[in-house]
């Protein structure tokens, strides 16, 4: 399978020599296009709205249990989150809305103030995209089993050039013993 980054950069390179050989001096073009970026948003909010529903609908109570890791440099422990899968892939959906948000935000400033059309179009395909390659999508959307790379808690995109956090651990051992230092524990309500 192709790595969803590759693809992502084929794209956008791509749609950027296309957006160059776009009229967006012609009013009905620009609409055009901004028709087509808030279709595009339109689609994820939908797709985020009925995985909501088929989360609720499952209502998988199932205990998870996983250590997530400190900030990089905080020098704290990592902590120990006890919660349900239901509550986990909430959590994971509520994420993905605001990172949309803030993309439609970042977006909706370069337009609107700064006046750049090209990345409307990009920004129509590439969140749609990877709303379809992410995990919860997969589980809840398609029904493939939370198994292998889906397992719970999925790992998290990294930051900048894959520098994010430490890994999420989820092995016995290292939850046994968080338990005993008595770092955190505490099932989230």
């Amino acid at each position: 399978m192709v790595n969803p980054q590759i693809t992502n950069l084929v794209i956008i390179l791509g749609m950027m020599q296309v957006s160059k050989k776009i009229p967006f001096d012609d009013p009905q073009v620009l609409m055009g296009v901004r028709a087509l970026y808030i279709v595009s948003n339109l689609i994820i909010f939908a797709v985020y709205f009925y995985t909501g529903m088929q989360i609720k609908k499952k209502k998988d109570l199932t205990t998870l249990k996983y250590l997530e890791p400190a900030q990089a440099g905080s020098g704290e422990e990592p902590k120990l989150v006890t919660t349900t899968i239901m509550e986990y892939d909430q959590q994971q959906l509520q994420a993905a809305y605001k990172q949309q948000m803030m993309g439609v935000g970042m977006m909706a400033f370069m337009h609107l103030y700064l006046k750049y059309t090209n990345p409307l179009i990009i920004q129509s395909i590439i969140p749609l995209k990877g709303v379809f390659e992410g995990n919860i999508a997969k589980v809840h959307i398609f029904g493939k089993p939370a198994v292998g790379e889906l397992k719970r808690p999925w790992k998290a995109a990294g930051g900048f050039m894959g520098m994010g956090g430490g890994e999420v651990k989820t092995d016995k051992a290292s939850i046994e013993q968080a338990e005993r230092a008595g770092r955190g524990g505490a099932k989230e309500e």
